[in-house]
């Protein structure tokens, strides 16, 4: 009556006895196989949680937003690619900016050139002051610089007004989607009991705690940190043939999603004393800037593995302390 173990949920109220039903044969045996189950070996089956709710609708976001990212990659390489071909400089100026509202706006409207050229620096200054107050000045000034720079025109540059407009609007519709997005996850994110604990640790933010959640969960299916890095993938391997070491490498397998996230946070937590302290010990030591963070998201994964076993929040540590 109480369904304890949620098998209406999985079996849809069907009744688990023999009778006029339209299920097949296999159904019947495969509902009787669990309701024995769920009389003789109660400890083998558990309840279904809310956060074993939460965790499964973080699994179908998560997804979405990675590929509406990779989407977002693509589109703005094709916009950078083009801007390359026709307007080096113009490039350089808009290319790393393509992640801002002002700019996908701007190259909706004034895709080409000639097009941003005639709308004049007065006027492009006011119409996105709005949208960049801190950047609009500087930015428009960049694009004009830009502008005088290459004299010659490239012959096909009269097809951008019509390329880049488009681009621009599917850039800046996969980032609104994305913004959108992101404030589910955050609203979903803070239902689980787990949501401050991730958070709480420096270069964690929504997106990162999403996919640690959706990932590694309470951390309980890995016994040690050890097994969590190699699953992972930044668990050090040492490459040798005979009797020469080639040095230490992260393994190319592992959890692919896991492993960026990761890689992510702990370039985010740069700003964090202990962490920027433990980076530049590695580079110190000739690390290169990719294996320093590497080496940094490992020891960051036994401090989220900690935190996880004990449901403890981060504790900044003394630098000192951190690296040794």
């Amino acid at each position: 009556g109480a369904d304890p173990w949620g098998l209406r949920g999985h079996l849809g109220g069907a009744s688990l006895t023999r009778g006029p039903t339209t299920r097949s044969d296999g159904e019947d045996e495969l509902a009787a196989v669990i309701a024995d189950a769920a009389r003789t070996l109660p400890h083998a089956l558990r309840s279904l949680e809310l956060t074993d709710e939460i965790t499964a609708e973080l699994t179908v976001l998560v997804g979405f937003d990675q590929d509406l990212a990779a989407e977002a990659t693509r589109t703005s390489n094709r916009i950078r690619g083009l801007l390359t071909q026709f307007h080096p400089s113009l490039e350089r100026v808009l290319g790393p900016r393509l992640d801002h509202p002002a700019v996908t706006w701007l190259l909706e409207r004034h895709g080409s050139p000639a097009a941003l050229r005639k709308a004049g620096r007065r006027r492009l200054v006011g119409v996105i002051l709005p949208k960049a107050p801190r950047m609009a000045a500087r930015l428009i000034d960049d694009i004009f610089d830009a502008l005088d720079e290459q004299t010659v025109v490239v012959p096909g540059t009269g097809t951008l007004d019509v390329v880049i407009p488009s681009l621009a609007r599917s850039l800046a519709a996969v980032h609104e989607q994305r913004r959108a997005l992101e404030a589910q996850i955050k609203a979903l994110l803070e239902e689980h009991p787990l949501s401050k604990v991730l958070t709480s640790m420096p270069g964690v933010a929504v997106r990162t705690a999403a996919v640690l959640l959706v990932t590694v969960g309470d951390g309980t299916s890995f016994p040690t940190a050890a097994h969590l890095a190699s699953y992972a993938g930044l668990a050090p391997a040492t490459k040798s043939s005979g009797t020469s070491i080639h040095g230490e490498h992260a393994p190319r397998g592992g959890n692919r999603q896991l492993k960026r996230a990761m890689f992510l946070s702990a370039f985010a937590a740069l700003h964090d004393p202990a962490s920027r302290t433990y980076y530049d010990k590695c580079r110190a030591r000739g690390k290169t800037h990719t294996q320093a963070l590497l080496r940094l998201a490992r020891h960051r994964i036994s401090v989220l593995f900690a935190m996880l076993r004990d449901g403890t929040f981060y504790e900044p540590r003394n630098p000192e302390a951190a690296v040794a």
